[in-house]
């Protein structure tokens, strides 16, 4: 129960605080009611600023301490080893009133239903706002003196959550308008900077992702202008790490300027994911330059054995800040030799600084440079600075492998590896997941992290990694997996009465609520990446099963999906691939050159809602599949784009095909359809 045997650093820079911190779990909820005491949980993560200031400013008070440990049972929770806890309590938290986020200061029964919530309180008294000390002394006297009042709160807050994730949310698919809901998010957006507008700007690639198929799907420009504005603030700006690679959580301001120091795993995959598909449309080649950064970033610092680590952490702003930003004369000095000049004037290098007094490269004011030599120059000269940066000490990193995270990653770093013709992305991808297979996997069954049981987000992340896998390397191996750990889904987190995926399974530990997951937090939930797992599962084996239990799931969370749109990009990415998903089945020998022309001309489009399937001639399908029959025309390489039960006439030629997986869906499926 003690701290002593963590593994989270969240955990352990805690260890040797005067509060008696226990882990969660049923051991401390006993004590608590042994000893007939409220807890208090603390949740955070190791990313956590603030999660780190009142440690220093309230936890570590000796007299704060004391009032902790004689009133309650402290338990810490890092929120990254129990997403469990975290979706339930800040679900709670929003019911209560409080915005969420961390630290959550959450206060309950020995039930563990809360009543009352707090997140980072200040060590002394402000106005308006007060001191941790208070409020745990005010919690004291609730529990205390008016303990009746405390427990009726948390059963009307228990009654509140549990109608917040488990009432009826089901609605017929025609309610959902694709358009409308792309439309809807983009009026949320801000026309001159990009990003939703706000004070703070987060990447929220999930709702850049329907607006981009909802580009792609009808051509409306103010689409692709409110993507490219964005693009071009996240890609130039300060949300972007110029010299390292990779992606910042978010910027502090709305015009992507100045970031918080934090980059996390899901947000990379995610990031791969898009500029991958805007590539291929318009072969952008500022998306192509960030996505070799990028996974040459998660590859040189974020490999742990063959998996990728959670998160590099932010800890101080100021002592971050110093590690990715220069003074002049440090610029100067490390690129001595060169022509630095140039530098500083394409990222923005002065004398007075643009982050706390010193320079953060970025190129919002001067993107584009007049010519290759100057793109050559430019990048031997941020090796340059990497290399100079190297020598610093480096923001701690959080060595954890997510099962949840690790997936998303290994799908976008396949799916480039495709898309680029990156053999050696592909094996990084593939090694990757039979490292995250071998360290967190038993038998069917898969933990989030080492020694904490899987949530339903890992098995449909990883599920979608191995089909990911499986299409860009026709390795048949990747395709077990895939339905084991989706049978491990239906079997043990579907929730029987009000269909959709729960987040817990019905074989662990069961919390106050046990809670169906709709919105992304912050990468895709269950339910949104099962409607594309199941969906590409029913294509490939011709199993109707799959397809009825996508359907199900598609109209289970409808209506709650329309009325929190921007917190539903997930679900509507996957329901749009429930729609429009379509397969390219190419028949012909693997080795033969127009073979893979053919294959090339599909991975050459942006098709987000498409599958590629290469099989050798003579080869059976299923008796279900469209395809079933069709072979090789003329004993050429042939190619037949199947959507919605039916195939098109054979295409033998790559520019025809090409041609044709250019059209929008609802031509595309009218094309000489036999």
């Amino acid at each position: 129960m003690s701290l002593n045997n963590a593994t989270s650093p969240f955990l352990l820079s805690h260890k040797d605080s005067p509060v008696q911190w226990r882990t969660w779990g049923p051991k401390a909820l006993a004590e608590a009611k042994k000893a007939d005491k409220p807890i208090l949980l603390s949740m955070g993560y190791a990313g956590c600023h603030w999660c780190h200031v009142i440690n220093r400013e309230s936890f570590s008070n000796p007299e704060i301490a004391a009032l902790i440990n004689d009133n309650f049972i402290p338990v810490l929770a890092d929120r990254d080893e129990r997403p469990d806890l975290d979706m339930l309590y800040q679900g709670a938290a929003g019911i209560m009133q409080h915005p969420g986020g961390w630290p959550l200061n959450i206060f309950l029964n020995h039930d563990g239903a809360p009543w009352w919530v707090t997140g980072y309180q200040p060590p002394q008294e402000q106005p308006e706002n007060p001191s941790f000390r208070r409020v745990i002394e005010d919690c004291v006297q609730l529990w205390k003196n008016e303990r009746a009042r405390a427990e009726d709160t948390a059963a009307k807050v228990t009654e509140a959550v549990e109608n917040l994730y488990n009432r009826d949310m089901a609605s017929a698919q025609e309610s959902m308008n694709l358009d409308l809901t792309a439309l809807r998010i983009a009026q949320r957006y801000d026309i001159f900077f990009g990003g939703m507008l706000g004070t703070m700007k987060f990447l929220n690639p999930l709702l850049l992702e329907v607006m981009w198929r909802g580009f792609l799907r009808t051509g409306t420009a103010q689409f692709s202008q409110i993507i490219f504005t964005t693009l071009d603030g996240i890609l130039f700006g300060g949300a972007y790490d110029h010299v390292g690679g990779g992606f910042f959580r978010h910027t502090l301001d709305e015009r992507w300027l100045e970031p918080a120091f934090e980059k996390m795993l899901y947000d990379q995959a995610q990031m791969i994911e898009l500029c991958s598909s805007v590539w291929q449309f318009n072969r952008n080649e500022l998306c192509r330059q960030r996505v070799t950064e990028t996974v040459t970033f998660l590859l040189r610092d974020m490999k742990v054995g063959n998996a990728f680590a959670a998160s590099i952490s932010s800890g101080s702003h100021a002592e971050d800040a110093k590690y990715y930003t220069w003074s002049e004369a440090e610029i100067d000095a490390a690129l001595v030799g060169t022509f630095s000049a140039r530098f500083k004037q394409v990222y923005g290098i002065s004398r007075d600084g643009n982050v706390m007094g010193r320079n953060l490269p970025r190129r919002l004011g001067n993107p584009v440079p007049a010519n290759e030599a100057d793109e050559a120059l430019l990048t031997k000269q941020r090796d340059m600075l990497l290399a100079g940066r190297a020598k610093r000490t480096a923001p701690n990193r959080d060595d954890r492998v997510l099962a949840d995270w690790n997936g998303l990653a290994i799908a976008a770093v396949a799916r480039a590896g495709k898309v680029f013709e990156k053999p050696e992305w592909i094996e990084a991808a593939t090694a990757a997941f039979d490292g995250v297979s071998k360290l967190l996997g038993d038998g069917d069954r898969l933990s989030h992290i080492k020694g904490s049981a899987g949530v339903a987000d890992d098995y449909a992340d990883m599920a979608r990694a191995a089909l990911q896998l499986w299409e860009v390397t026709g390795d048949e191996r990747f395709l077990a997996p895939a339905k084991a750990w989706t049978k491990v889904l239906d079997e043990h987190f579907w929730n029987d009465k009000l269909n959709g995926y729960s987040f817990y399974a019905d074989d662990a530990e069961q919390l106050f609520v046990r809670p169906r997951m709709l919105f992304d937090n912050p990468a895709p939930s269950v339910n949104g990446t099962m409607l594309i797992v199941l969906t590409r599962l029913a294509l490939l084996t011709g199993e109707t099963d799959y397809m009825s239990r996508a359907s199900t799931l598609a109209a289970t969370f409808g209506n709650e999906a329309n009325r929190m749109i921007q917190g539903s990009g997930g679900f509507f990415v996957g329901f749009e691939y429930l729609l429009n998903a379509l397969m390219i089945v190419v028949v012909g020998h693997k080795g033969n050159a127009k073979t893979q022309e053919l294959v090339s001309a599909y991975w050459g489009k942006a098709m987000p809602n498409g599958m590629v399937v290469q099989i050798e001639p003579g080869t059976p399908l299923p008796d279900q599949h469209p395809a079933n029959g069709r072979g090789m025309e003329g004993g050429q390489p042939t190619a037949y784009i199947c959507q919605a039960g039916t195939c098109s006439n054979p295409f033998t030629a790559p520019a025809d095909l090409a041609d044709a997986l250019t059209l929008p869906p609802q031509m595309r499926g009218q094309q000489a359809v036999q």
